[in-house]
């Protein structure tokens, strides 16, 4: 008995240990050495001294910077509230000027100060950082939003392991409909401390919560789809997609042109960007980039509901099996199941406690 117990144990234990893994591979990956990637900067002016520095820069940076020259402070301005830049520098002599916009990346505009901070000590001048995307009051690093997407993620993907398990007796439709108004409660909660109780968003709410719902439907759709052909490694799989691959591309700690390029082309699709950077679009930057954005948080919906369907329709082939095998052999299919049913086989309550238990916040 005592082996048998120390068995069962050991393959539970296996959960802990590939997350463990895979924590320590994604966060250390993604955040260790945080540098300059085609960080896309600008100085302003068309005089043959700018365009001597900008070469200067270029060759000095190589990969890590990508710099333009632009004929005016206004379209400087333009390009960073596009966020088609993450700086420019107006070489005054006697007041040089640095643009940044920092709520987009508190990071990447300390990243963009480094840099020119160095130009203008070479000038022996001071200087000037004007940033022209102030964010939040309540969030002065403007990393409040991705702390946002934490909670909203969690919420999400622990309500599938509860979902999967201690609904498992439900059809597809009906646990589908359950995770459609967890996600709704989730994403309420979400917007009421990001919004009247920390002040990190203070307006626009409603279309906020909307984005906050349609990220969180996502990864349920998602998670109850996977939870049929997975079982108890959903939570594991949930925590791949979702907060190893997710957390660390959202661009919350640092921008895709401050990490590698692995974790930074992730950031153009993942649908933890699509939430962040959707989000930082509307609130910041005069909605741009947001129809992008959208558009990732609705193909990952599509791709939850996909799965949602796909496994509803295994589900009941599987069913169907069971029930044909148990009338051509005669079997009381009611003394075979003593206590609910998971897509035809019979699971015991012990089953339902481990798997609920497997789902870890992070």
């Amino acid at each position: 008995m005592v082996p048998q117990q120390l068995r069962h144990i050991a393959g539970h234990l296996l959960t802990p240990l590939l997350m463990c893994l895979g924590m320590g591979l994604a966060y250390l990956g993604a955040f260790h050495q945080p540098e300059p990637h085609h960080l896309q900067v600008a100085i302003v002016g068309d005089t043959p001294q700018v365009k001597v520095l900008a070469e200067t820069l270029k060759d000095a940076g190589g990969n890590a910077l990508e710099v333009v020259t632009l004929s005016s402070r206004d379209q400087a301005v333009d390009e960073l509230r596009d966020r088609e830049l993450s700086g420019a520098y107006v070489p005054d002599a006697p007041h040089p000027e640095l643009l940044v916009a920092k709520a987009g990346s508190d990071t990447t505009a300390m990243a963009v100060q480094a840099v020119f901070g160095q130009v203008a000590a070479q000038q022996g001048a001071p200087l000037t950082v004007t940033d022209v995307a102030v964010p939040a009051s309540g969030d002065p690093t403007a990393q409040g939003l991705f702390f946002l997407l934490v909670a909203l993620s969690i919420g999400s993907y622990t309500s599938v392991a509860v979902i999967g398990a201690a609904g498992a007796g439900l059809p597809m439709w009906m646990r589908a409909v359950i995770g459609l108004v967890m996600s709704l409660a989730v994403s309420v909660i979400g917007i009421v401390l990001a919004g009247p109780v920390f002040h990190i968003v203070e307006h626009d709410y409603a279309a906020v919560w909307g984005m906050g719902w349609l990220y969180s439907a996502g990864i349920v759709a998602v998670g109850v789809g996977l939870h049929t052909f997975l079982k108890r490694w959903t939570t594991l799989a949930l925590m791949v997609l979702f907060v190893m691959l997710n957390f660390t591309t959202a661009g919350g700690v640092y921008g895709p042109e401050l990490q590698n390029g692995f974790f930074g082309s992730l950031h153009a699709f993942w649908n933890g960007a699509g939430f962040v950077e959707g989000a930082r679009g509307l609130l910041y930057f005069d909605n741009a980039g947001l129809g992008g954005r959208l558009l990732s948080l609705v193909l990952w919906l599509a791709a939850g509901v996909l799965l949602v369907v796909v496994a509803a329709r295994y589900e009941r082939g599987w069913q169907a099996g069971a029930a044909a095998e148990s009338s051509d052999s005669g079997t009381d299919s009611a003394n075979a199941e003593p206590t609910e049913s998971r897509h035809g086989r019979p699971i015991s309550d012990a089953e339902i406690e481990e798997e609920i238990e497997e789902a870890v916040g992070v």
